[in-house]
């Protein structure tokens, strides 16, 4: 594998984060919690979810070619191949969900839509020198890097960064918006108010957690006119986690070492390859990051089929014109500085009051109307608009997200 200097590890930061193009497919990642069916707090063992979880693990197993992986603590997550259209990502989603959820049911197991276990602390089941080297690199500003890989679940969109254009589709445009509208799906779409059993003080206690994790690699890059640019500078600044190595030995790296640093020269440190560049940005966590396309991580899991609403609002509000100019109107009070991104104090309320903020009521109820507009033009399946008309009338019409009905069942317990 060859050396990397900086200026070619800025170029490849670039060039692999940021793929240019009409923006066409759509994916979606669904994390979930699995429970057991008769005891939400019973642990589940290893070797019991092994057995669940076998059968589709198979090649060809589900239908829609789904990748299916583990998650340290034992939840599992299914990340769709891109589809050509939001109805198309959708229909396969659910068809492997289906194939995912049956497996688990004939276990005596449930997969379980939250943000955060409400209930359980589990141990980490995953023993990759990955994990273990992650572990201990969180480890060193307290708690929340374990409860992130244990406990946490979410939907994870992801859409097509763009064309090179100045306009809707250009990738500049829509990496700014997503970044706009990530508070309002943090606020509409929270669903994890309690841990332990109790209330957090956080509807969306999961995004809290991110918010106080190492910032150099959860929080938003700092703003720059060209996205390539923020992204390669936030990348190439951020610590080291991981090294990776032979499956047998410890992969983790010196502390307090950027991959900057080490791309400089570090005595007794091997100089990084192109392979060492890629496995360090997967282990960056921003609410946005570019993968070669844009995945939003910002929304908890949602429980049932509920996890559709965020899929269908944020690809509409990017992939549709009018509905991305009316989205980007309405996120305008959030981004009150000269940047056009709100700042980490727009999130924290998004995290921690969701829709009682007025402003993010407000954005989120102009954001679900644009979508909802946008989903009536002909040849979109209406079960689409029927779900977020659903979800919004049920929540963010009343200033309300799923967490609330967690608090409601925990008061009238």
């Amino acid at each position: 594998m060859s050396e990397l200097d900086e200026e070619r590890a800025e170029q490849h930061v670039q060039s692999t984060c940021f793929k240019k193009g009409p923006p066409r497919l759509v994916g979606v990642e669904s994390e979930w919690l699995v429970q057991d069916h008769r005891d939400a707090g019973a642990p589940i063992s290893p070797h019991r979810l092994n057995a669940a979880v076998s059968a589709v693990e198979i090649p060809g197993a589900l239908p829609q070619g789904s990748k299916f992986t583990r998650e340290p603590g034992g939840q599992v997550e299914l990340s769709s191949l891109p589809a050509p259209s939001l109805a198309r990502c959708i229909e396969a989603m659910a068809a492997d969900l289906a194939t995912l959820r049956q497996a688990a049911e004939s276990a005596g197991l449930v997969l379980t839509g939250r943000g955060l276990d409400p209930i359980r602390e589990p141990a980490r089941v995953l023993q990759h020198p990955r994990y273990q080297a992650m572990e201990s690199f969180f480890d060193r500003e307290g708690p929340w890097g374990r409860i992130m890989m244990r406990c946490t679940a979410s939907v994870q969109i992801n859409l097509d960064c763009g064309d090179d254009t100045g306009e809707v589709s250009g990738y500049r445009h829509r990496w700014e918006l997503a970044h706009r509208i990530g508070p309002v799906l943090v606020a509409a779409f929270a669903n994890s108010p309690l841990r332990n059993g109790r209330p957090t003080g956080w509807l969306s206690t999961r995004q809290a957690v991110w918010a106080h994790m190492d910032p150099k690699r959860t929080r938003q890059p700092r703003y720059h006119t060209d996205p390539g640019t923020a992204w390669m500078r936030y990348a190439l600044d951020a610590d080291v986690m991981c090294i990776p190595g032979d499956d047998h030995e410890s992969w983790l790296a010196p502390p307090d070492l950027s991959f900057r640093d080490w791309l400089r020269g570090v005595s007794g440190l091997r100089p990084p390859t192109v392979s060492d560049l890629d496995y360090h940005l997967s282990t960056l966590f921003p609410p946005v990051r570019p993968r070669g396309w844009l995945e939003l991580r910002m929304t908890d899991a949602q429980d049932g089929d509920n996890w559709i609403v965020p899929v269908v609002l944020a690809a509409t509000l990017l992939n549709n014109p009018r509905a991305a100019d009316a989205a980007w109107a309405a996120t305008d009070p959030l981004c009150r500085d000269v940047h056009p991104f709100p700042s980490d104090d727009v999130w924290e309320r998004a995290a921690r009051i969701g829709l009682a903020d007025p402003e993010l009521a407000k954005a989120a109820r102009a954001c679900f109307a644009a979508a909802d507009n946008a989903l009536a033009d002909p040849g979109v399946p209406v079960v689409l608009r029927q779900a977020l008309a659903h979800f919004a009338e049920r929540y963010s019409e009343r200033g309300r997200s799923p967490a609330h009905d967690e608090l409601d069942a925990l008061q009238h317990a």
